[in-house]
């Protein structure tokens, strides 16, 4: 992706709100499904890793395991939140 793209989608997901909090139950298949349709009506996501996750050690593990599973990229990794793009 190129780098003005990339830059664009980092600053619309500044104001976007996290629209799944995912926490002790880690990436289960509904938590997949949600993120494909929240995805395909919005494009961008924002997803919060809480501190009771799983694969909250590692974020960014969890993350691109995230965007594998959901045919997503991944924009960033912020602390415990990760912005995926359609």
């Amino acid at each position: 992706m190129e780098k003005d793209k990339l830059y664009k989608l980092k600053a619309e997901a500044s104001s976007i709100k996290p629209i799944l909090n995912i926490g002790k139950n880690g990436i289960t298949d509904a938590v997949v499904e949600e993120i494909k349709k929240q995805v395909k009506a919005y494009r961008l996501v924002k997803i919060k890793m809480l501190k009771t996750t799983p694969e909250g050690e590692d974020v960014k593990e969890a993350a691109q395991k995230l965007a594998e599973v959901t045919g997503t990229t991944l924009i960033e990794v912020r602390g415990s939140t990760v912005v995926l793009y359609r």
